[in-house]
């Protein structure tokens, strides 16, 4: 478990690893207003009301307490807010695009997922995302984990995962799961959300994407527990049906539940955003899924 400090959040103990990770996102998003920093914090750590808004005031009083104590260095206050712009990412030829990888899974296999947790193996997976996912990298919302897919029998790098918060609300997910609005405001984070799924264009296996998906079923309840100290049972993801069919998702027993309004998956304010539509997939993590959501 991750070893703690002396420096409390809201009454809660923020651990060194925390710690950490706030640094990291400092070094990494220089650009970033301190607000935009304690958002980004929040959304990290789950840091949230009861109504789901984040406790960006509170965070941001916490930031400037670290910095004062000089166990953080923010940037300078800014007189006007910065315009919120989608954060650079380094490239080097590690990232560069290789060889076409064409054989038979059994050739790769066993696939291998390799969880992202040193600076050096992030900095890896923001290139790769950033270069060859149509969404490119964006700084993700609450929780997270993201990992690498290898192959166990080459060490060859296939592609990328990242696991983190849930929509706050999804009108079809929410029917299938049939819960309430308190039951959804107390029980939302027992939801993962697969928000990046990437096979690199060269990588061209098929059943691939389908194995890779049965082997995060397999290993991300585990680390998620060992991360935040809860167990999740349904995962979430979209899919972007102008590009893709979802097949994969299919192929792992996903369950297709409906589309998005095109309102962004953060809305609270039921304001449309011009954003894509897209296909809703469902994976129950547990037999008893919907108890665990519905008490």
């Amino acid at each position: 478990m991750p070893s703690k400090s002396s420096e409390k959040f809201c009454g809660q103990i923020v651990t060194e690893a925390q710690l950490k990770d706030i640094i990291e996102i400092i070094e990494t998003f220089p650009k970033l207003t301190r607000t935009e920093l304690a958002h980004t914090v929040c959304e990290l750590f789950d840091w949230k009301r009861p109504t789901g808004k984040l406790k960006g005031v509170e965070c941001r009083q916490f930031l400037e307490r670290l910095d004062k104590k000089e166990l953080i260095h923010l940037p300078a206050v800014q007189q006007r807010p910065a315009k919120k712009s989608k954060p650079k990412i380094s490239r080097t030829r590690e990232a560069d695009s290789q060889a076409t990888i064409s054989t038979k899974l059994r050739e790769l296999s066993p696939l291998v997922l390799i969880r992202v947790e040193t600076q050096e193996q992030r900095q890896l997976w923001y290139q790769y995302i950033d270069r060859y996912h149509y969404l490119g990298y964006q700084l993700p919302f609450g929780a997270q984990l993201r990992y690498f897919i290898q192959s166990g029998a080459t060490d060859t790098l296939l592609g990328c995962f990242q696991f983190s918060s849930p929509a706050w609300m999804m009108m079809p997910r929410d029917q299938w799961i049939g819960w309430d609005h308190k039951q959804r405001q107390d029980n939302l984070q027992r939801i993962v959300n697969n928000s990046r799924f990437l096979i690199f264009p060269w990588v061209q296996v098929k059943n691939l994407a389908s194995k890779a998906l049965a082997l995060a079923i397999k290993t991300v309840p585990d680390d998620w527990e060992q991360n935040y100290g809860y167990r999740p049972v349904l995962m979430e993801t979209l899919v972007d049906e102008k590009r893709f069919k979802g097949t994969c998702y299919k192929a792992a027993n996903w369950h297709y539940v409906g589309k998005t309004t095109g309102r962004g998956r953060m809305d609270k304010k039921n304001k449309r955003h011009g954003a894509a539509v897209k296909d809703i997939y469902l994976y129950p993590l547990t037999k008893g899924f919907r108890d665990e959501l519905v008490r």
